[in-house]
């Protein structure tokens, strides 16, 4: 280790293997994972323990389906900020986003886009209602939104 971080050379083929399982099915038995990646149950389960110790596995989560048919429209949406503006728009931003209610998630991203943004709204007139909220407020100093709707999720 190296000040508290996992350095990728101190993981072998075998916990690589490990890892790749358990991102596929993080509720596989141990004797399933052994099975998968050429251990015996104990050891593998040893070495589950150490790479949570080290902290390269943080934790596992439930993929939650989300119903066939929820009202309202997915948007994605793509913000610029107004590069001159202080960067205290961003934080004003990312407050504002934090607190929103129809904000899924959002990310703040490199490149010429500053944010991407997943929107749940009842409608375009909610969005736009949004929108215009967004880009009259001087401390937030957004340039532009570009928004596409999602249509289906591939992944």
């Amino acid at each position: 280790m190296n000040g508290g971080k996992m350095d990728a050379n101190q993981l072998d083929r075998i916990d690589h293997k490990i890892l790749e399982v358990l991102a596929k099915d993080g509720r596989i038995s141990y004797q399933k994972l052994a099975d998968q990646v050429c251990l015996t149950a104990r050891p593998c389960q040893e070495r589950v323990r150490k790479l949570e110790k080290l902290g390269v596995i943080q934790g596992y989560q439930a993929v939650i389906a989300k119903p066939d048919r929820e009202d309202g429209l997915i948007l994605l949406l793509q913000v610029i900020m107004d590069t001159q503006q202080n960067r205290s728009s961003f934080a004003a931003f990312e407050q504002k986003l934090a607190k929103h209610p129809a904000v899924v998630n959002a990310w703040l991203v490199g490149g010429a886009i500053d944010y991407f943004i997943r929107l749940r709204c009842k409608d375009m007139e909610a969005y736009q209602t949004i929108c215009n909220e967004w880009l009259s407020d001087p401390k937030l100093a957004i340039s532009r939104i570009v928004c596409a709707p999602e249509m289906q999720v591939i992944k």
